[in-house]
């Protein structure tokens, strides 16, 4: 198998995970566009097990011949399960060894050999499973506020807060523990996401479909988060 692909998570994942996903290289080095989503990424890359905060902006990730990465992907809201004590905010644009953030040791170990995608994805997942009790239940501020914030026109914070029962600096304060970044910023990436899903229409009517104010801000926000205007791919 080479290419990308996406996988069910395991069931005792469903809330907290998005997806379980793979990437594999041919026979050559590929430098691979990543894109902000909002989500927080365990990853078994290159022999090390690191997590991956949220990021703000697009970036290259640089993967080898023949190189494997399997990742578990958390929902915008869901990242508790990788953080320990840590906050969100310590992890954004980062790239952090477990070892490191959890204090634990030999982890990478059961990865020993040359393990597949499979082997690879139910030690990630078992992994993660493992560290439930630890986390706790999901934040339903966090996770109800995430769900609002990905439609075209999303409240305010402040009336978003109203409606859930918070202060608006509560909000603040518990999206950016848990996501990385605040309510707006979270809102601008969901959106920028369903814009990518999105092949109906033209530019113009992308935007005004996703709550853009019109075309020109749609690119903008474009060449922010993905480096390259919305008409073009990268590298033109």
């Amino acid at each position: 198998m080479s290419g990308y692909r996406e996988y069910r998570p395991d069931g005792a994942l469903r809330a907290h995970a998005a997806c379980l996903w793979a990437d594999r290289t041919g026979g050559q080095a590929r430098a691979q566009r990543v894109l902000p989503d909002g989500c927080m990424d365990l990853l078994w890359l290159h022999g090390r097990l690191v997590v991956v905060g949220a990021d703000t902006g697009w970036r290259l990730a640089q993967l080898p011949p023949g190189g494997l990465v399997v990742g578990l992907r958390l929902r915008p809201g869901a990242g508790a399960l990788l953080l320990g004590r840590t906050p969100a905010e310590q992890l954004r644009d980062r790239t952090v060894d477990v070892e490191d953030l959890w204090g634990a040791r030999g982890l990478a170990e059961r990865f020993d050999g040359e393990p597949g995608v499979r082997t690879i994805g139910r030690l990630v997942q078992r992994i993660a499973i493992g560290r439930l009790p630890e986390a706790g239940a999901l934040d339903p501020v966090v996770m109800t506020a995430s769900r609002a914030l990905d439609v075209p026109n999303p409240l305010s914070v402040l009336a978003l807060a109203d409606r859930l029962g918070v202060s608006e600096r509560s909000l603040r304060r518990r999206v950016g523990a848990a996501v990385g970044y605040g309510p707006k910023t979270l809102a601008r990436i969901l959106r920028f996401q369903r814009v990518l899903r999105d092949n109906q229409g033209n530019l113009a009517d992308r935007a005004a479909a996703h709550g853009y104010a019109d075309q020109a801000h749609l690119a903008r926000e474009f060449r922010r988060l993905a480096g390259h205007p919305p008409s073009s791919p990268p590298g033109q």
